[in-house]
């Protein structure tokens, strides 16, 4: 009898707990729902017009979600999505103006759902000169020493190595983010591929698809599931963190990112979970735009024939000069002037960043196309 009575009150707590959270939930977007916004709609409660962008942006094309509420209600439009209301901007006006008052007026914020994913120390979420100094350390990593003594080799020996793993067909897009986070692990920390790689790949691909669902892990089983792969992939990173910072206080340092990290990047030291948190947005940020560019190129270079063409002439005339399997060096890169036209036009046409998110850090007039003037609230998000 006891035993049935508790578990009728648990049986009843659970919904009224989730019923006294829901309630929470209402009353804080509806408080926000009171502010003075541009024109647009701000949706269903707590979930807002989420649904209507994911639904967008998994077509062919996303741009309806932006165009149908530009014409309804101008060039600056309040929604509200990923549990923020937020104001949208495709006036180029109010963008510069935005940007240019990055540190006064604005700052770069992202939604709470985005930051959980993310995490606090991301670099995405960095202000100040925390965020120059890891900006500073990143960019070290992209000079021509370095490319052309270690990211060129690495490049060359990761295309051939999946290039013959490939069977008749292939879906290029996986391919190009399985290549791409290998490389991205190479230069992180580098751990070449193995089923560790593979296994910490497919939680990552768990937390991006948690960046497009229903921040709402009540009602979102996939961001219910990125939080958890989250948990995951920061308990894997967090273990190669711990062992290289015991390595690196016997003496043993590698010369790639983690190493720079542990050294402190020119400064203070970093704690294990800055560097995690870190870590962890290099990875979701070069795992989806340099793919995506990636397959992107090859789709323009398939519907435009005499590119392709010009492409593959410049390409057998460097190849000619070579041994079958010897790989290509500085010379041959720098010997791809059409090659580089390709990536540089592929990069213009193919926009793959929508937008960003800035957060007002006061109440902000802002005179946009036409000399209209929009009001953006303290702390509201502007995409």
């Amino acid at each position: 009898m006891e035993l049935f009575q508790a578990s009728g009150l648990t049986c009843l707590l659970i919904p009224t707990a989730f019923f006294v959270t829901f309630v929470l939930l209402l009353l804080r977007a509806s408080g926000r729902r009171g502010r003075r916004l541009p024109p647009g709609n701000l949706g269903l409660p707590v979930i807002g017009e989420t649904l209507q962008l994911i639904a967008a942006y998994k077509t062919e094309n996303p741009e309806p979600f932006i165009d149908d509420r530009v014409r309804r209600f101008g060039a600056v439009f309040a929604t509200h999505v990923f549990g923020e209301p937020t104001v949208f901007s495709a006036d180029p006006e109010t963008n510069r103006f935005i940007l240019q008052n990055e540190g006064k007026l604005f700052e770069c914020s992202y939604p709470r759902s985005l930051c959980n994913l993310l995490g606090k120390h991301s670099l995405l979420l960095m202000k100040g000169s925390l965020h120059k100094r890891m900006h500073s350390l990143t960019m070290s990593f992209g000079n021509s020493s370095i490319i052309r003594d270690h990211l060129l080799v690495d490049i060359d020996r990761l295309i051939r190595l999946n290039l013959e793993s490939w069977s008749d067909r292939v879906l290029l897009m996986e391919e190009a983010k399985k290549i791409t986070f290998e490389l991205t692990l190479k230069q992180l920390m580098s751990f070449d591929p193995c089923d560790w790689t593979e296994s910490l790949r497919k939680e990552y691909v768990l937390v991006i698809e948690g960046f497009f669902s229903v921040p709402l892990p009540i009602f979102s089983t996939t961001y219910r599931r990125a939080i958890k792969a989250r948990t995951k992939v920061a308990e894997a990173l967090s273990l190669v963190v711990r062992q290289r910072r015991k390595q690196c206080e016997a003496g043993a340092r590698k010369k790639d990112m983690l190493g720079a990290l542990l050294d402190g990047g020119g400064g203070s030291g970093f704690s294990d979970e800055q560097i995690v948190d870190f870590l962890v947005a290099l990875l979701v940020a070069g795992y989806e735009t340099t793919s995506t560019i990636m397959t992107l190129a090859v789709k323009f270079l398939t519907e435009t024939p005499r590119a392709l063409a010009q492409l593959k002439e410049e390409h057998d005339k460097i190849r000619a000069g070579k041994y079958p399997c010897e790989g290509l060096d500085w010379n041959d890169y720098k010997s791809m002037p059409f090659t580089q036209c390709v990536i540089n036009e592929t990069l213009r046409v193919a926009n793959i960043i929508g937008g960003v998110f800035r957060r007002a850090m006061t109440d902000v007039n802002v005179k946009g196309k036409g000399g209209l003037l929009h009001f953006i609230p303290y702390g509201l998000y502007d995409s």
